[in-house]
């Protein structure tokens, strides 16, 4: 890291604000930014003393006219959030100054900063590990409180916690295993054996009891993927609509109203629920409506549940059952829409369904909106959103503890089958691996570059 050159990047929001920041990391950051700056009295930066503020403003060099009224904040290294010297420039919000402002410090010797780039030094440094660096990202694009607290334990390191333990009880393991290697006895063979054979399906316990998390920490991380989808005109836009409570989709009579996707998001107890309207499901010989229902089959392929409208005040026809044979497979609600009309459909016309994920509803008074949201949580979390739990929510990390679990399992049967020590230990050995690539002791550098680059710039 000592031969790094020193990176800038803006770490605010481009736009109108109060403030913009651009952020200098480097052992040069000092003088980089010195260089552009004019104190008052004349005071430079290069005696400021670390964390610290002083008041100035930014000059263009080769004019020396004013660009900015500033205040500059310094924190030495390794007490940062890379771990190196870094300045921070603290301007007025505005494209023009805070990319005028960059443009002048990168102009005095710094590199502009590719995406991720201070997490990845942070990371690289030893300031954190990449567990942590990867929840920097998800607090940044958390969309509910508790996707964002979720983030913030493991930013704080309780999932490297877990995982460490986790490695110490294998190497300790490993090195039970080659002491008896090296000074073998038969009795001494068959008792580590045992004791191996007795820490093994302990560290598998644990692993399980993490990923039995992943499924629900997934969602709470990327959010549920709800489509609605039925015929043309059941009540899928004015769902939509009073799930949000606003009018986001255009409600008529006319039957293909809504020609393409809508997409938005609503919070049901912390979870990010990404709801997504479709065009009705038919045959069609209108070109823009036939996209529209091509681009529904779509978003029914990708999602994670369906909820699908009947309007209860028609008989079924072909084109619902249709729908009924494409989903029986897949999870779904059933919402039999327009309550408070006559009733055409019942359950004993939906025999194929489950009777639990069928529900009266009105999207006009808001009837059954209620028992729809819990038979989402139902569904997804046994009833209940929990809080406050660590959760495995990165899919990385789930694939390194089943093939940390696999490499456990295989290193019992080889116990079990042929008391050979010696040969498990390499099992074991990598299950240790694959666990490190969760917190990035053991794993590959272009993995490492995959993960940062889609951090934002400026972070």
């Amino acid at each position: 890291m000592k031969e790094f050159d020193t990176i800038a990047a803006v770490s605010t929001v481009l736009g109108e604000g109060g403030i913009s920041i651009i952020r200098i990391s480097g052992d040069n950051s000092l003088k980089i930014a010195n260089n552009i700056f004019k104190g008052k009295n004349g005071k430079e930066l290069l005696d400021m003393k670390p964390y610290t503020m002083r008041y100035g403003h930014i000059i263009e060099k080769e004019t020396g006219d004013i660009l900015d009224e500033v205040l500059i904040s310094y924190m030495k290294g390794p007490k940062s959030y890379t771990a190196e010297d870094t300045i921070e420039i603290n301007c007025h919000g505005g494209v023009t100054p805070t990319k005028k402002i960059l443009h002048e410090v990168v102009k005095s010797g710094a590199r502009v900063a590719e995406p991720g780039e201070f997490t990845k030094r942070a990371f690289l440094n030893g300031r954190i590990d990449l567990s942590q660096a990867e929840a920097v990202i998800d607090i940044i694009r958390s969309k509910t409180e508790l996707s964002m607290k979720s983030a913030v334990l493991q930013s704080g390191g309780k999932i490297s916690e877990e995982i460490n333990l986790l490695r110490n009880k294998l190497l300790q393991t490993i090195a039970h295993i080659e002491a008896t290697v090296d000074f073998p006895e038969e009795d001494l063979e068959e008792i580590t054996s045992n004791q191996v054979n007795k820490d093994l399906i302990e560290i598998m316990g644990e692993i399980s009891r993490l990923l039995v998390t992943a499924e629900e920490g997934k969602i709470l991380r990327e959010g549920l993927n709800v489509v609605i989808v039925g015929k043309p005109n059941v009540g899928k836009s004015s769902l939509l609509n009073a799930l949000l409570k606003e009018k986001r989709a255009i409600v008529t009579e006319i039957p293909g109203t809504t020609r393409d996707v809508i997409e938005e998001y609503i919070n049901l107890d912390g979870v990010p629920i990404k709801i997504v309207d479709t065009a009705g499901i038919r045959e069609t010989k209108d070109i823009v409506e036939k996209i529209g229902v091509e681009k529904s089959r779509e978003k029914i392929n990708e999602a994670d549940l369906i909820i699908f409208m009947i309007d209860s005040s028609r008989k079924l026809d072909s084109e619902d059952y249709e729908i009924i044979n494409y989903i029986k497979n897949n999870k779904y609600v059933v919402l039999l829409n327009k309550n408070d009309l006559n009733k055409e459909v019942n359950l004993d016309n939906l025999t194929e369904l489950n009777s639990n994920y069928i529900i009266e509803t009105s999207a006009k008074t808001g009837k059954g909106l209620e028992k729809l949201k819990n038979c989402i949580k139902e569904l997804f979390f046994d009833g209940e959103v929990k809080s406050g739990e660590l959760m495995i929510t990165n899919t990385r990390h789930k694939e390194a503890l089943i093939r940390a679990k696999e490499s456990c399992n295989s290193a019992l049967n080889t116990l079990n089958n042929t008391l050979a020590i010696d040969l498990a230990s390499i099992d074991i050995r990598n299950a240790w691996i694959k666990l490190g690539e969760i917190t990035g002791d053991t794993i590959e550098e272009d993995i490492i570059d995959k993960i940062f680059s889609e951090f934002c710039l400026g972070k």
